[in-house]
């Protein structure tokens, strides 16, 4: 022992020999990106069922990407989860406009960025669900380029497009921005007129506009789309529409009509809402009751068939056959690939 040492300092060595040092620790990833899962399909294939037993799994809110929900009162022909189910799992976008309100993309991607922003603050999971494939797509790659839409505007166009068809506005476009009409489809309805629309605000192509990147993504988005065989599905659409009809959607329809349905563009073309509001106009004979049932169903199996089409084109979202798989089944997978993705 060295004498030329004080008691104090004899101590202190003891107890620097007794620390041990620790081994260098990795540092958390912080650029790692949030989870977000997403889940779409096809109209009546049983997107709200699973995403609830998802939720309580997994301890999740829903937030809501379809376009008619976020009215209030557009309750039945919307499949609008019940006020029950809103209890068992809170659920955001959901009747935060009225009828006589816009509600545009831009509004979507902003309150359902917020929304998820909240969510994941409370330490729970985000689970955006809905068939609407371009408020998808706007909320993993960010709203369309472009002003604002312009409902006098949209209208003028959607009109046009009634009366001359989607081929003659897409051959419109084809001719003032080629280079955008090459990326979209001559059936894709909403992306013709938007294109036009914006052409005729801006007096610019839409191929001028810069677009969001693909690693600007903010989140890591688990994405599923959920499907049956045509078979299978559509005698569900069918039904569901008869279940709809049943519920009272000529009522609803009735009602919002004179809460100002009609001058909702948007909500006043959404199926269902249409096809009553035309047969509010005819006579309402058993006949007139018939077309209009006739005309609803073909409507929602055509636009289950456009929504395979958009989905098919997006790369993110892996494909769930679920007609044969049990609801535990698909939980688990949407789960496990939740949990493992850390």
């Amino acid at each position: 022992m060295n004498q030329g040492t004080t008691f104090e300092e004899r101590e202190l060595n003891k107890l620097l020999s007794q620390i041990t040092v620790p081994q260098k620790q990795k540092i958390p990833d912080r650029t790692k990106k949030r989870k977000v899962i997403v889940i779409s399909g096809p109209t009546a294939v049983g997107k709200t069922k699973l995403s609830l037993a998802i939720a309580e799994a997994l301890g999740g809110e829903i937030i809501s990407a379809d376009s008619m929900q976020v009215y209030r009162g557009m309750d039945i022909g919307t499949a609008k989860v019940t006020q029950e189910e809103r209890a068992r799992i809170p659920h955001h976008l959901i009747d935060i406009r009225n009828i006589d309100q816009s509600f545009t993309v831009m509004d979507f991607y902003q309150e359902a960025h917020k929304a998820i922003r909240h969510i994941l603050m409370q330490g729970k999971v985000p689970i955006v669900v809905g068939g609407t494939g371009f408020y998808m797509h706007s909320l993993i790659y960010g709203p369309p380029a472009g002003p604002p839409s312009v409902p006098e505007v949209r209208k003028e166009l959607e009109k046009e497009i009634e009366k001359h068809g989607t081929d003659a506005l897409y051959e419109r476009l084809r001719k003032v921005d080629p280079e955008y009409a090459k990326t979209i489809t001559g059936g894709d309805r909403h992306k013709i007129v938007r294109a036009l629309e914006i052409i005729s605000l801006t007096n610019k192509k839409v191929s001028d506009f810069p677009k969001m990147e693909r690693e600007e993504i903010p989140y890591d988005f688990r994405c599923w789309f959920l499907y049956m065989s045509k078979e299978v599905l559509y005698p569900h659409i069918e039904m569901r529409c008869d279940e709809m009809i049943a519920a009272g959607l000529i009522d609803e329809v009735r009602k919002l009509d004179k809460e100002g349905l009609r001058k909702n563009n948007s909500a006043a073309q959404a199926i269902g809402y249409r096809q009553c509001l035309e047969f509010l106009l005819s006579p309402g004979s058993p006949d007139d009751f018939e077309t209009f049932i006739a005309t609803f169903k073909r409507a929602s199996r055509r636009y289950a068939k456009r929504q395979f089409t958009w989905f098919r084109k997006e790369p993110l979202f892996r494909w769930l056959k679920v007609e044969n798989l049990p609801l535990e089944k698909s939980v688990e997978t949407i789960c496990q690939d939740y949990e493992l993705s850390f």
